[in-house]
């Protein structure tokens, strides 16, 4: 496989980072913040909520989520959602705008780990306590983790190639940002799976940052260059079905299984293309938003919470699709 490439930071947000960090080293304690003792007589809590992109069905659907679910607690007011768009810069900024505010609790989804460390650090030094939702900073100063097991996920998915693929086969691989956890997790997990069957070889792997739009052109060119894919495996579902729209129009997609990841419950999502024979399979990659609402009212409310919540995965086929949809399905709630 080509070398994983290493992610090129902005030298004014490491140049921060850095400086964040040796400021801060001191104030963060072995403890993250928790609410103080007066937080009993507020009337009303402020939550911020910086997203890394909400143009990934994924993360809007999780912004819906987390909306719906924190209406359950009525002293709770959810500050409008922050959208960094992939941009770690604009995160930092968003983080720091938040802790000037002086937020009653963040909640975060970094775009990248390293960048937004700092910031997150910040934050705890401000005694404000912190949710990391779904991707992790370089920190254990924060108050509570929610994310799924990306591993774990990609060794499904390897053992979903395993199944389809018994006597071997080319596989191509769409990655998401390369910098981003997930993706060394989810890459890792799959690579270990498959190499219980030797037959079965990687033959091209690109990033494609998680978006279906650059997951179709890289197909084409796939299409154009190998003689014979039998597999894609996509990080996540819109690259997968971005790879199943160029084989389709290739008149190849007949031929070639497709594997993704998220499993959402929307009229474009994962579970609904299993249903319609689009992807072989996708994996249930829980948002957290319940966890989420239900971690910060205990935080603001002094109650004690798991500072580590890993999230399990459901495989998603033909036979538990119609059941997982409607199981997930928020569309008709408010």
């Amino acid at each position: 496989m080509p070398p994983r490439r290493v992610p090129i930071v902005n030298k004014t947000i490491t140049t921060i980072t850095v400086a964040l960090c040796a400021a801060l080293a001191a104030a963060c304690a072995s403890k993250a913040p928790a609410p103080s003792a007066s937080s009993g007589d507020k009337s009303t809590f402020v939550v911020g909520y910086s997203q890394s992109n909400n143009a990934e069905p994924y993360r809007a659907q999780l912004n819906l989520q987390l909306q719906h679910y924190l209406k359950k607690y009525p002293d709770i007011e959810l500050l409008p959602i922050a959208d960094a768009r992939q941009s770690s810069a604009t995160q930092v900024s968003q983080v720091q705008n938040f802790i000037t505010q002086k937020v009653d609790a963040l909640i975060v989804s970094p775009t990248e780990p390293a960048p937004l460390t700092a910031a997150v650090e910040q934050a705890c030094a401000a005694k404000i306590p912190v949710i990391v939702l779904d991707r992790t900073v370089n920190t254990d100063c924060y108050t509570a983790f929610i994310g799924g097991d990306n591993v774990l996920i990609g060794k499904k998915a390897g053992e979903e190639a395993l199944r389809l693929l018994p006597d071997g086969g080319n596989v191509v691989e769409l990655r998401g940002i390369m910098s981003n956890q997930p993706q060394i997790d989810r890459d890792k997990g799959f690579r270990e799976a498959i190499a219980a069957n030797p037959t079965i070889k990687i033959i091209a792997d690109r990033e494609a940052k998680w978006l279906k739009e650059q997951a179709t052109p890289i197909m084409q060119q796939w299409l154009a260059q190998h003689e014979k894919i039998d597999l894609v495996y996509g990080h996540n579902d819109p690259m997968a079905l971005g790879a199943y729209l160029a084989a389709k129009a290739a008149g190849k997609a007949d031929s070639i299984k497709f594997i993704g990841i998220d499993g959402l419950a929307i009229p474009d999502g994962g579970i609904r293309a299993v249903q319609l024979g689009q992807l072989s399979a996708t994996f249930i990659y829980p948002t957290g938003a319940q966890e989420a609402a239900e971690t910060v009212n205990k935080i603001l409310h002094g109650q004690p919470v798991e500072k580590q919540q890993v999230l399990g995965t459901t495989q998603v086929t033909k036979d538990n699709a119609a059941e997982l949809y409607k199981q997930y399905d928020l569309s008709g709630q408010n």
